[in-house]
């Protein structure tokens, strides 16, 4: 029995070295290497179950086998694993979609443009504002020539500005309406529509966007004049210079480019007449007020406050006795008459209600010094259009919270830039053509009469071509202010802008 137990154990023994090296064979020589030790179970069982568990193979196949052993525990657990497999290569993303870009957009607008989302941003009117500046700005740049927008570019104009006009839709108001019961009564309940200023002015700007965008359309075909490669040479170096045929333009393109400025011309003062009357129905910031000198003498200077408060009054006159020989000096003269009037204008609403006994300047007086003062700024802003905004402008839109004047303020100001940039564009064309034909260069310049609808002195021009050389006698300030529609354009058409000056 003893012998019998020993010949199993060396039996057991060889099998253990010839499935020495392979994983199962590891797993079943600790088995049985426990059960050699000892065990409740008998030889018999152990060496059944020992028998079991190892795969069947031939003894004269086992003994001719010579197990090579692994070198090191990874070269031992490798037939196991599965092989390694590259990492997948990055796929390349595509342009962002509509829907991405949108959702960026309008994050941005409501994160007031603080991205950390500290709560530190702006307000929704000057968010909306300056996304409309700065889409601007990215869409049109400065027009440099007069050609058509690049297909791409004209299309994201349209749809990204869509997307910001689309927050004028849910501004709404309630107006009374009627309505017809079950009964067959009437009956008077509340409903909301668009915001009255919005429903107007919306679709107008749109009208006049999409003719600035026609008449840049209109000069894909042309082919008489063309623009130099590289810098000018003139002060606006930056803008390529025009050439046109040695004889000039031919009548019938000249009549054409005539009919464009004209075009153009309508879309300027519609632009300007509705964006004077937003910033005119802004609130003036607390701010600004408290920044006011005390009196509209301490804002003038002196010799500028005699000036328009003697008895007679002329603008020309005025403006040729001060400085404006830069764009900085013309901005101060602005910010200086926008101060006076707001003085005053705020002088004679404190005294509606008080008696005027006792002060210096009558309430006559002080109109009529306020109407001349409100002269001096149209014709600064007709005769400078391009110069940046003043700071009465500037702080009613970085303090303004109504979201409809914001849009409408920066939707109009970016059409009347554009509008006045692609004007300039096309009086350097037709100056270029009158100086090849021999005429006179200021015949191509926009004159002021041509932007306020002046019509020229009859009289004066007949005592001229009478030979009379002296120089006509100075009006009184109270006849030179009677035409009831001039007065009409001076309240509403106040103050220059330009997106240049927006931050």
């Amino acid at each position: 029995m003893v012998r019998a137990l020993e010949e199993e154990k060396e039996h057991l023994r060889a099998k253990l070295g010839q499935f020495k090296g392979m994983f199962d064979g590891i797993r079943q020589t600790k088995s049985l290497v426990i059960e050699t030790n000892g065990g409740p179970s008998s030889p018999s069982d152990r060496l059944s179950k020992s028998q079991a568990s190892s795969p069947q193979t031939d003894p004269n196949d086992q003994q001719q086998e010579q197990p090579v052993p692994p070198s090191s525990d990874s070269e031992r657990a490798e037939p196991s694993r599965p092989p390694p497999s590259d990492p997948p290569a990055p796929q390349p993303r595509g342009p962002p979609s509509d829907l991405d870009m949108m959702k960026e957009k309008f994050a941005k607008l409501l994160l007031g443009e603080d991205m950390s989302g500290g709560g530190k941003g702006v307000s929704s009117a000057l968010a909306l504002s300056n996304a409309i500046t700065n889409l601007a700005a990215s869409a049109f740049g400065e027009q440099k020539r007069l050609e058509p927008m690049a297909p791409d570019t004209k299309a994201r104009w349209k749809k990204e500005i869509d997307w910001l006009l689309s927050v004028t839709d849910h501004i709404v108001e309630f107006v009374p309406s009627k309505q017809k019961a079950k009964d067959g009564s009437n009956m008077e309940i509340m409903i909301t529509r668009q915001r009255t200023d919005l429903h107007m002015n919306v679709p107008a700007l749109k009208k006049l966007d999409g003719m600035l965008l026609d008449c840049l359309d209109n000069f894909k075909d042309q082919n008489e004049f063309y623009y130099e490669k590289g810098p000018s040479n003139n002060e606006k170096w930056w803008i390529p210079t025009p050439k046109v045929p040695p004889n000039g333009l031919s009548e019938v393109t000249r009549k054409w480019l005539q009919y464009q400025k004209d075009s153009v011309h309508q879309v300027l003062k519609a632009a300007m007449a509705i964006n004077a009357q937003v910033l005119t129905e802004m609130e003036i910031p607390e701010s600004y007020i408290e920044a006011l000198p005390k009196n509209g003498r301490a804002s003038l200077g002196d010799a500028m406050y005699k000036s328009i408060t003697d008895d007679f009054f002329d603008p020309d006159v005025f403006l040729q006795s001060v400085d404006l020989s830069s764009e900085h000096k013309i901005v101060d003269l602005k910010n200086k008459i926008e101060q006076s009037v707001v003085i005053w204008e705020r002088k004679m609403n404190a005294k509606d209600n008080k008696s005027a006994w006792g002060s210096a300047v009558s309430m006559e007086k002080r109109e009529i010094i306020e109407d001349r003062a409100e002269t001096i700024l149209l014709i600064l802003k007709h005769r400078f259009p391009g110069i940046p905004q003043s700071d009465l402008d500037i702080s009613k839109i970085q303090y303004n919270r109504n979201v409809g004047h914001a849009i409408l303020e920066s939707y109009s100001r970016i059409i009347e830039s554009l509008a006045f940039t692609v004007l300039s564009r096309i009086d350097d064309v037709m100056l270029i053509d009158s100086q090849a034909r021999g005429g006179d260069e200021e015949e191509a310049k926009t004159t002021l009469l041509d932007f306020m609808d002046w019509e020229p002195d009859t009289k004066n021009a007949d005592a001229d071509a009478n030979g009379n050389g002296d120089a006509p006698p100075p009006v009184k300030a109270t006849t030179i202010i009677t035409n009831k529609r001039f007065l009409d354009k001076l309240e509403t058409l106040s103050g220059l802008k330009s997106p240049s000056s927006r931050h």
